[in-house]
């Protein structure tokens, strides 16, 4: 498939230091030194490890990102991005947050698909400053970006769902406390991402994550977890696939361990865009892959263990929901992810009036709000859609997510958030006199990499230059049918792609207006049809 020699360039520089002890250098040289005094390997590789990515420069048009050198492309402001395991947050954290965004990063925040909150902005003469007050509470930055175990995506409605298996909290916080920083799994091929989940939502986009966990229970041996691996998307999706294991909650933090290992010590590291997971699942097949991780790392055998059934709630946790303990969760959309530090400052005062000092995040952009008295929820539920985060969005609105785009990606080659919330608002208004019978999910991508997930959504949107009418313009080409499992869907599934399929970056809700009133107008009702299954059955001509 690849292999592992020669070192392409990053790898060579990861030899020498592979980034962990670049803080030291940020605190005591670069931030007092300014931009200007940072070594070149530091600031486009070892920056990542502590979260940090240089951001685009304004004004560059996205057919110029091909071009020109990261050097050329960057301005001397950083994404700043928060890492936030399990999407747990206080209402303390969440004002720190805020207020770093409101003294630091110019107001900017927003929500990623996976859990995190990034901030743009900012300097690197106050990281320092940031590190302190984000510590302060119990946040960190440490490995929220490159070659190492990122994010740990977890349910948001961890410890509180009255229809949860098992509370996947002590596995979350026992492999970030054991494993994250650990100079031992700090040179990776490339990134390494996780999820676990108790719910049987499957809330946690499980399939397309390098390792990941999700409950499940065992006819003989009780609550545990199905364990999956190699899944990712990128510019070669490839969904995970379960080892066929049962893993129960005290072998979680091992058999985690074991997976990183074994990518450490067998992952490619010759061709950068080779070296993930996946590339190696795919080479080893799951039994080989299963046999490696028991006999040289684990040092036992796992049980066989039947995998999940589908589910049958949604996994964005959109609405209100009462708890197990008689208290209320509500689940809120901001749209497309964007917020504001006035607005996480806002949010937190307001989720204090109402008795709730708890929130999570969640990997489809949304957010949930903890511990709501019943006496209180209908007047937070009004206060909170006040803000813009409302408790029943539309379709459209509740489906929509998008990744940072131009704005401030150097990869980016078109404009995703401001073009996704505009269409939002134009679909809301259009197609209000049509009942949309499924949840339907729009992705909207500003390149190829698919942090925006464009392969697995009903309609996928990948950005890119086209051609329209003769003219090359920012667009999208478009991806159909897509989806993981949902209480629509038993099985994941990658989208469909029709040849010459493209949209101009303008023309985001005229598309979707007219492929959604064609398939209200087509699908089999007395199946049930969801879009997914009518995308891949319909004539190219429909999907026009």
């Amino acid at each position: 498939m690849d292999g592992t020699t020669p070192l392409n360039g990053n790898e060579e520089w990861k030899q020498v230091d592979d980034g962990l002890s670049v803080r030291e250098r940020i605190e005591n040289v670069y931030s007092k030194g300014g931009f200007h005094s940072i070594d070149p390997t530091d600031l486009h590789g070892r920056f990542r490890v502590w979260g940090l990515y240089t951001q685009r420069k304004p004004g560059i048009d996205g057919g110029r990102t091909a071009t020109l050198t990261p050097e050329e492309l960057e301005d001397e402001y950083f994404m700043f991005r928060v890492r936030i395991d399990g999407g747990q947050l206080t209402t303390e954290q969440l004002r720190v947050i805020g207020q770093i965004s409101v003294d630091f990063a110019r107001g900017s925040a927003d929500i990623t698909d996976r859990q995190n909150i990034q901030l743009h902005w900012i300097r690197v003469e106050d990281v320092p400053e940031i590190w302190r007050r984000l510590e302060a509470v119990g946040l960190r930055t440490t490995e929220a970006c490159g070659d190492v175990p990122r994010v740990i995506l977890g349910s948001p409605v961890a410890g509180i769902a009255a229809d949860e298996l098992i509370d996947p909290t002590p596995q979350i916080e026992g492999i970030a406390k054991r494993f994250i920083g650990d100079p031992t799994l700090a040179n990776l091929p490339r990134k390494f991402k996780t999820a676990i989940t108790g719910h049987p939502s499957q809330d946690v986009v499980h399939e397309i994550n390098d390792v990941a966990f999700v409950a499940v229970e065992h006819p003989e041996l009780g609550i545990g977890y199905d364990l999956w691996v190699g899944g990712a998307l990128s510019t070669t999706p490839r969904l995970g696939e379960r080892l066929g294991t049962f893993v129960r909650p005290d072998q979680v933090e091992d058999a985690w361990h074991g997976v990183t290992q074994i990518f450490r010590d067998y992952g490619y590291r010759r061709l950068r865009n080779k070296a993930r997971l996946k590339f190696l699942l795919a080479e080893w097949g799951t039994e080989k892959f299963r046999q490696v991780l028991q006999d040289e790392y684990l040092g036992y055998a796992l049980a066989d263990g039947p995998a999940a059934p589908k589910p049958k709630t949604p996994g964005d946790h959109v609405g209100i929901h009462r708890q197990k303990d008689g208290n209320f969760y509500i689940g809120v959309a901001p749209t497309v992810g964007r917020l504001s530090g006035q607005a996480l400052l806002d949010l937190a005062d307001t989720i204090e009036r109402h008795g709730s000092a708890r929130l999570r995040t969640t990997p489809h952009q949304k957010l949930v709000v903890l511990d709501v008295p019943e006496a209180e929820v209908e007047e937070l539920v009004a206060e909170l859609g006040a803000l813009g985060l409302s408790a029943k969005p539309s379709v459209f609105r509740r489906g929509t997510i998008a990744c940072t785009g131009i704005e401030y990606c150097k990869l980016a080659i078109v404009e995703t958030k401001v073009n996704a919330a505009n269409a939002v608002a134009q679909l809301e208004e259009r197609l209000a006199d049509i009942d949309v019978p499924h949840a339907l999910s729009l992705h909207v991508n500003g390149c190829p990499n698919s942090c925006a997930r464009i392969q697995t959504a009903d309609i996928g949107l990948k950005g890119q230059l086209v051609t329209i009418d003769g003219e090359q313009v920012p667009g999208y080409q478009v991806h159909l049918g897509g989806g993981l499992a949902n209480q629509d869907r038993e099985n994941p599934g990658l989208g469909r792609t029709v040849r010459g399929l493209k949209v101009a970056a303008d023309g985001i809700a005229d598309y979707v207006e007219r492929v959604v009133r064609r398939f209200v107008a087509e699908r089999d009702v007395a199946a049930d049809e969801t879009f997914a299954q009518w995308a891949h059955r319909a004539d190219e001509e429909a999907l026009q």
